[in-house]
């Protein structure tokens, strides 16, 4: 979807369908609204009146206009109820973010339906409102506005063998500026969220295709072409370097398959921790491409769903791809292991016994628990950075979804300061997280026998003892772990986000670096 910012009159805009948002229960129309309704002889008053329309949450209406004005079509969206508050004289959001997040949904809901309309192009308003708005910028309205078009109209059509003109597609869309002073707002918001929606719509890409397309190899081969396009370094570790660097985590999860593992290294701007420059924010992102279980397999019904279990992977991978159109003035290293989990002949075994980069020894009580497993190289090989602090994101449990179900994302860390920005980021954009304990009684659950630790620590509490055995391979730097496993993929459609892959973190991890200072150094 390209995306243009014009300066004008919306009512005298030709198009083929103008979007006007309509707060519910609102006393007045705001002033864009209101120049339509004059414009159009009073017809959006009179629906309103007639309650044909009410402005609930999300709620649509078309109708067209006949001439009137050039626009063909009108699209009123319900943006729910004002929740406002006074303060100083002013008149306040009650929760700017939930209001820019009401934005992003009537813009997905809106766009989705000029999608099915057959339409190619609509003009959206819904950036512009009235002054009881003030604590919420124009620039942070346009992003939300293109932000949920782009990622509401979403499809995934690669394996669809319909004729191209028979997919429905809404190529342009035009934010309409009413004030000259505020175009280089609008601009900017509009661009950004144009930048950071494409990552997201590519994480989702990455995330659908299925597993004999998504291969490590194939993961690793889109790196190198990420790091081409924005002159990022990139290296890939295969089987010998990993062996050298005694990565039996990742090699050891990999016995079972045909497909070779790969490691991941992408740096924006940061050098490699040996005399380069230091300190960077690593990223690292589980890249299972596909999860069977191993020896100690799934459940047949739904196992197709696990070609979603490189949904970390892919989050660094749209994280670092958006952050360098962005020029972002970080140090930011994503590290990713990628192998697929199966059985075979050679596969790994319950009850075999791994040794990590870190030289710490693994003692496997379930394959099915490989994604940690193949972390600790990574986790592990972060050290060399002398990071200025690593974000982890893994489906890593079927209990953190037991927990907090399809809506949080699982927060874990070592560091209140970091863990503190990491939510912050996560109510800015709307990708919220909710923090599990790390208490020390949790990590008798996974001492081991005859290893220094095992990978699974019983029936309860498995997303609290999966982020204790990380824990263990993070050593003193500040660390977050995200579980994503309820999040990385959507079971029904929401207004910007279709069923399928989700995008999730690529968001959040955008918004957390874009308001990035220099943690505060650990005493």
């Amino acid at each position: 979807m390209k995306v243009n910012v014009k300066f004008g009159t919306a009512e005298k805009e030709t198009s083929e369908i103008t979007l006007l948002g309509i707060f519910e229960g609102a006393e007045k129309l705001t002033s864009i609204v209101a120049s339509f309704d004059t414009a159009l002889g009073g017809i959006i008053s009179d629906i309103l009146k007639r309650r044909d329309f009410k402005g609930k949450q999300n709620e649509t209406l078309v109708f067209p206009t006949y001439g009137k004005i050039p626009t063909r079509r009108v699209m009123l969206v319900g943006l729910g109820k004002r929740e406002l508050k006074a303060r100083s004289g002013d008149v306040l959001l009650t929760n700017p973010a939930l209001f820019l997040d009401k934005i992003r949904q009537a813009s997905g809901v809106s766009a989705k339906r000029v999608q099915d309309m057959g339409l190619k192009s609509l003009i959206s308003t819904l950036h512009e409102f009235d002054s009881y708005n003030r604590d919420v910028s124009v620039q942070s309205c346009a992003e939300a506005v293109v932000t949920g078009s782009i990622l509401g109209a979403y499809q995934f059509t690669k394996y669809k063998t319909s004729e191209p003109e028979e997919i429905k597609k809404v190529e342009n869309l035009t934010l309409i500026v009413s004030k000259k002073a505020l175009l280089p707002q609008v601009q900017s918001g509009a661009r950004s969220a144009e930048i950071i929606s494409e990552a997201v719509c590519f994480v989702r890409d990455l995330g659908n295709m299925p597993a004999c397309d998504t291969t490590p190899t194939f993961l690793a081969n889109t790196a190198k072409q990420i790091a081409k396009e924005s002159k990022l370094r990139c290296e890939i570790l295969s089987k010998p370097q990993m062996k050298s660097l005694g990565m039996g985590g990742l090699l050891g999860t990999s016995q079972g398959s045909t497909q070779p593992p790969k490691f991941i290294i992408i740096e924006y701007n940061a050098r490699d921790g040996r005399g380069g420059k230091a300190n960077p924010i690593v990223l690292v992102g589980k890249g299972i491409t596909f999860d069977s279980g191993g020896i100690s397999i799934k459940p047949a019904k739904d196992m197709e769903k696990m070609k979603y279990d490189m949904a970390g992977a892919a989050a660094v991978l749209g994280t670092i791809k958006a952050i360098a159109v962005l020029k972002i003035p970080l140090d930011v290293v994503g590290l990713i292991p990628c192998t697929e989990n199966l059985p075979s002949g050679g596969a790994l075994k319950p009850g075999d016994v791994l040794r990590s980069i870190t030289g710490k020894t693994i003692e496997i009580i379930s394959t099915d628990a490989e994604g940690r497993v193949i972390l600790a190289d990574a986790l592990g090989y972060a050290k060399r950075y002398k990071p200025q602090c690593v974000i982890d994101m893994a489906t890593l449990t079927g209990a953190c979804v037991v927990a907090l179900g399809t809506v949080a994302t699982g927060m874990f860390g070592n560091n209140e300061e970091l863990k503190e920005r990491v939510k912050k980021a996560g109510e800015a954009s709307f990708e919220r997280v909710w923090e599990l304990p790390l208490w020390e009684e949790y990590d008798e659950q996974i001492k081991s026998d005859i290893a220094d630790i095992k990978n699974v620590g019983g029936s309860w509490g498995g997303a609290i003892t999966g982020a204790c055995f990380l824990k263990k391979f993070v050593e003193d730097f500040p660390w977050v772990h995200l579980d994503i496993a309820g999040t990385a993929m959507a079971e029904k459609d929401s207004p910007y986000t279709p069923k399928g892959g989700t995008g999730v973190g690529v968001r959040l991890m955008v918004q957390l670096l874009r308001d990035w200072t220099p943690l505060p150094t650990r005493k």
